[in-house]
Protein backbone atom coordinates (compact mmCIF):
# COMPACT_ATOMS: atom_id res chain seq x y z
CA UNK A 1 0.00 0.00 0.00
CA UNK A 2 1.41 3.40 -0.98
CA UNK A 3 1.93 5.73 1.95
CA UNK A 4 1.74 9.51 2.10
CA UNK A 5 5.25 10.39 3.25
CA UNK A 6 6.32 14.02 3.44
CA UNK A 7 9.36 15.98 4.47
CA UNK A 8 8.11 18.14 7.34
CA UNK A 9 9.33 20.60 9.95
CA UNK A 10 10.68 19.11 13.17
CA UNK A 11 7.68 20.43 15.10
CA UNK A 12 5.33 18.17 13.14
CA UNK A 13 7.13 15.07 14.45
CA UNK A 14 7.61 15.94 18.11
CA UNK A 15 4.28 14.82 19.57
CA UNK A 16 4.61 11.29 18.15
CA UNK A 17 8.30 11.07 19.14
CA UNK A 18 7.46 12.13 22.69
CA UNK A 19 4.52 9.72 22.94
CA UNK A 20 6.32 6.65 21.55
CA UNK A 21 10.02 7.17 22.30
CA UNK A 22 10.48 9.65 25.10
CA UNK A 23 7.43 9.92 27.38
CA UNK A 24 9.79 10.97 30.18
CA UNK A 25 10.71 14.15 28.27
CA UNK A 26 8.73 17.20 27.27
CA UNK A 27 8.17 18.42 23.73
CA UNK A 28 10.44 21.37 24.60
CA UNK A 29 13.20 18.94 25.66
CA UNK A 30 12.95 17.14 22.32
CA UNK A 31 12.99 20.41 20.43
CA UNK A 32 16.17 21.49 22.26
CA UNK A 33 17.88 18.14 21.54
CA UNK A 34 17.40 18.69 17.81
CA UNK A 35 18.21 22.41 17.70
CA UNK A 36 21.16 23.20 15.51
CA UNK A 37 21.73 19.71 14.12
CA UNK A 38 23.44 20.03 10.72
CA UNK A 39 21.21 19.44 7.68
CA UNK A 40 18.33 18.14 9.82
CA UNK A 41 15.60 16.53 7.71
CA UNK A 42 12.38 15.12 9.16
CA UNK A 43 9.97 12.76 7.44
CA UNK A 44 6.41 11.97 8.44
CA UNK A 45 4.07 9.23 7.32
CA UNK A 46 0.67 10.86 7.22
CA UNK A 47 -2.88 9.61 7.63
CA UNK A 48 -4.86 12.62 6.57
CA UNK A 49 -3.22 15.40 8.56
CA UNK A 50 -2.15 13.11 11.41
CA UNK A 51 1.47 11.94 11.75
CA UNK A 52 1.56 8.15 12.27
CA UNK A 53 5.25 7.55 11.62
CA UNK A 54 8.49 9.53 11.68
CA UNK A 55 12.17 9.39 10.84
CA UNK A 56 14.78 12.11 11.28
CA UNK A 57 18.27 12.32 9.77
CA UNK A 58 21.16 14.75 10.08
CA UNK A 59 24.84 14.86 9.24
CA UNK A 60 26.97 13.28 11.94
CA UNK A 61 30.04 11.07 11.80
CA UNK A 62 29.64 7.62 13.31
CA UNK A 63 31.63 7.07 16.52
CA UNK A 64 33.64 4.29 14.82
CA UNK A 65 34.32 6.37 11.67
CA UNK A 66 34.94 9.93 12.93
CA UNK A 67 36.61 11.05 9.69
CA UNK A 68 33.79 9.87 7.37
CA UNK A 69 32.46 13.23 6.25
CA UNK A 70 29.63 11.67 4.25
CA UNK A 71 27.97 10.01 7.25
CA UNK A 72 24.44 10.75 8.40
CA UNK A 73 22.67 9.70 11.58
CA UNK A 74 19.14 8.31 11.70
CA UNK A 75 17.19 9.24 14.82
CA UNK A 76 13.70 9.19 16.24
CA UNK A 77 12.12 6.44 14.20
CA UNK A 78 8.62 6.19 15.66
CA UNK A 79 5.38 4.51 14.63
CA UNK A 80 2.07 5.17 16.33
CA UNK A 81 1.29 2.57 19.01
CA UNK A 82 -0.84 -0.27 17.67
CA UNK A 83 0.19 0.40 14.04
CA UNK A 84 3.49 -1.49 13.82
CA UNK A 85 3.70 -4.12 11.10
CA UNK A 86 1.73 -2.03 8.58
CA UNK A 87 4.73 -0.70 6.63
CA UNK A 88 4.63 2.73 8.26
CA UNK A 89 8.19 2.55 9.63
CA UNK A 90 9.47 1.15 6.35
CA UNK A 91 7.91 4.07 4.46
CA UNK A 92 9.53 6.62 6.80
CA UNK A 93 12.91 4.87 6.67
CA UNK A 94 12.80 4.61 2.87
CA UNK A 95 12.19 8.37 2.58
CA UNK A 96 15.09 9.08 4.94
CA UNK A 97 17.46 6.76 3.05
CA UNK A 98 16.49 8.29 -0.30
CA UNK A 99 17.11 11.77 1.13
CA UNK A 100 20.59 11.02 2.46
CA UNK A 101 21.54 9.20 -0.76
CA UNK A 102 20.53 12.30 -2.71
CA UNK A 103 22.83 14.33 -0.42
CA UNK A 104 25.77 12.07 -1.30
CA UNK A 105 25.85 10.08 1.94
CA UNK A 106 28.17 7.07 2.13
CA UNK A 107 26.94 5.80 5.50
CA UNK A 108 23.73 5.98 7.51
CA UNK A 109 23.93 4.93 11.14
CA UNK A 110 21.78 4.84 14.24
CA UNK A 111 21.62 3.74 17.84
CA UNK A 112 18.75 1.27 17.53
CA UNK A 113 16.59 -0.05 20.32
CA UNK A 114 17.34 -3.76 20.46
CA UNK A 115 13.71 -4.84 19.82
CA UNK A 116 14.00 -3.04 16.44
CA UNK A 117 17.12 -4.89 15.23
CA UNK A 118 15.18 -7.16 12.84
CA UNK A 119 13.38 -4.13 11.34
CA UNK A 120 16.68 -2.43 10.53
CA UNK A 121 18.29 -5.66 9.31
CA UNK A 122 15.45 -6.11 6.78
CA UNK A 123 16.42 -2.66 5.43
CA UNK A 124 20.07 -3.69 5.07
CA UNK A 125 21.49 -2.29 8.31
CA UNK A 126 24.07 -4.32 10.21
CA UNK A 127 24.85 -4.26 13.93
CA UNK A 128 28.16 -2.88 15.21
CA UNK A 129 29.67 -3.72 18.56
CA UNK A 130 27.80 -4.83 21.64
CA UNK A 131 24.45 -3.66 23.02
CA UNK A 132 24.36 -1.21 25.93
CA UNK A 133 21.67 0.06 28.24
CA UNK A 134 20.63 3.66 27.63
CA UNK A 135 19.41 5.01 30.99
CA UNK A 136 15.62 5.47 31.15
CA UNK A 137 15.21 4.39 27.50
CA UNK A 138 16.52 0.81 27.50
CA UNK A 139 18.87 -1.46 25.53
CA UNK A 140 20.40 -0.14 22.29
CA UNK A 141 22.93 -1.23 19.69
CA UNK A 142 24.75 0.71 16.97
CA UNK A 143 23.69 -0.17 13.43
CA UNK A 144 24.79 1.07 10.03
CA UNK A 145 23.90 0.96 6.36
CA UNK A 146 26.64 1.42 3.75
CA UNK A 147 25.23 3.49 0.88
CA UNK A 148 27.98 3.43 -1.74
Amino acid sequence: MARDVRQVDLDATLALKQQVLRPHQTIADLERENAGLPDLACFAVMEGERVIGTATVHREAAPWAPHETRAWRLRSMATQEGRRGEGIGTAALTAAVEHVRAQGAALLWCNARTPAIAFYERAGFRTRGEPWDEPVIGPHIAMSLVLD
